[in-house]
């Protein structure tokens, strides 16, 4: 394990979980790998903070479903609004800022002009009393609103940008190609929190959303939620000291990287995502940190050696873009290796890090496979998988994954993964074990 610190900002650090001992011939390699931010998130936070001068300079857009679905109930908009303004006064003072409405197009509300605001009492109270001219109407078309936040983030000279996005209705007035344009446009440029509000959203959507751009997904079936939510995100958002952190993993002549994926706090596949960084080595995007821990399960593909050799077989650490452009070490750093031994005990036994998030991986997938074959009819094959979901929750005491399970199916047996379909299931109740599918939970080391 090695850190990296620097005033001000979270201490970093790498510790790596595996069995290193391989069997003759074997060649698959697993570490979970745990990198955890520390000491950054002393300063004060919200308006006015005394120490928010030392924070890094940040920009923030939010962008509100305008849309003309927003007006069934009415009092959709209304909460709509309310947590706009509840995410405007959680901002810290100096904070650029603006709000976006989205319909069809996308529209500035708030400041206008092609520009951010600089948060502080006048400008959160302008920004409020903007708010309460937004109105529903027109269609969705969710690209445009995310071009639209990027153009306005780009515009100020800050260290984090952040988006927030809600909305409530399908993405039906663009192509899935043109979100999926306005996506990989933005995608490293800002984060964003994607948030469905009712029923009545597309769950892909919204998780694709938040996937692209490093941020977080879920659902607020009640509008009356959102103000307590978008206060969290925005918390959120505000104690994140250093953007744009990557995953650098160098591998030796010989090797090859199967996967990583990140699988906690919820699972996401960064293996596609990878971008070259000089011989042997590739970047793998992680987004903002602020004092927190994720884990990461890498697995390698190793050339078969002799028994009671080892090698190198992976090193991790970690980057951040430098004030020239290029990399910059935050100096932690971990060790995957590999040693083949004629031992059959220490061999074939499977490290319990490994163990644990290979099964939540496998949890978040049954999960959507079972709701998918649930959507279309398939329901032996919606039980089995769903069954199979249960006995992994259970197992690894993903409790909150579990009481989703049991708004879905009667568990008969959680241990053997014996459920019954409900009957009758509230949409909502679907929807938010969906959403909330990739959560994980940690391993007890």
């Amino acid at each position: 394990m090695a850190n990296f610190a620097k005033p001000d900002v979270p201490r970093f650090s790498v510790d790596v979980y595996q069995n290193e001992y391989l069997p003759e011939g074997g060649r698959e390699v697993n570490a979970i790998v745990t990198v955890t931010a520390t000491g950054g998130g002393t300063i004060g936070k919200g308006p006015g903070a005394a120490a928010a001068g030392r924070r890094p300079s940040a920009a923030v857009a939010v962008m509100v479903d305008c849309s003309g679905s927003m007006d069934y109930p009415p009092t959709k908009m209304r909460h709509a609004r309310d947590a706009t303004a509840a995410a405007v006064d959680t901002l810290r003072d100096g904070t650029h800022f603006a709000v976006i409405g989205g319909t069809h197009v996308a529209t500035e509300v708030y400041p206008g002009g092609g520009r951010l605001a600089v948060a502080g009492p006048a400008t959160r109270e302008e920004a409020k009393r903007a708010l309460r001219r937004l109105s529903a109407g027109g269609g969705t078309a969710i690209g445009t609103w995310l071009r639209l936040a990027d153009r306005l983030l780009a515009s100020a000279d800050v260290t984090l940008r952040h988006g927030v996005l809600l909305t409530d209705g399908r993405n039906e007035h663009e192509s899935p190609d043109d979100l999926r344009a306005a996506l990989d446009a933005c995608a490293g440029r800002f984060t964003c929190d994607a948030r469905g509000v009712g029923t009545d959203w597309e769950v892909k959507e919204v998780t694709a959303i938040a996937s692209a751009l490093l941020g977080t997904a879920d659902i607020v079936a009640v509008p009356a939620g959102l103000a307590a939510d978008f206060t969290r995100m925005m918390e959120t958002a505000m104690g994140k000291e250093v953007a744009d952190v990557a995953l650098r993993v160098w591998t030796p002549v010989g090797t090859a990287i199967r996967f990583v994926k990140q699988v906690a706090p919820a699972v996401e596949d960064l293996t596609g995502r990878r971008t070259e960084a000089g011989p042997r080595a590739g970047d793998y995007p992680t987004g903002s940190w602020g004092d927190e821990s994720r884990d990461y399960h890498l697995c390698v593909e190793v050339p078969p050696a002799g028994l009671g050799r080892e090698m190198l077989a992976a090193r991790v650490s970690l980057v951040v873009p430098g004030p020239d452009g290029t990399a910059q070490n935050l100096g932690a750093q971990g060790l995957v290796r590999a040693v083949w031994t004629d031992d059959m005990t220490a061999s074939t036994a499977i490290s319990p890090q490994v163990a644990h998030y290979t099964g939540q991986a496998e949890l978040a997938q049954v999960i959507k496979q079972g709701l998918d074959l649930r959507k279309v009819g398939d329901f032996d094959g919606a039980t089995a998988k769903l069954g199979r979901a249960v006995q992994l929750a259970s197992a690894s005491g993903n409790a909150d994954t579990a009481k989703l399970l049991a708004k879905v199916v009667d568990v008969v047996d959680a241990a053997t993964g014996t459920v019954r379909l409900k009957t009758r299931v509230a949409e909502a109740d679907e929807m938010t074990l969906e959403t909330r599918s990739t959560k994980t939970v940690r391993v007890k080391k």
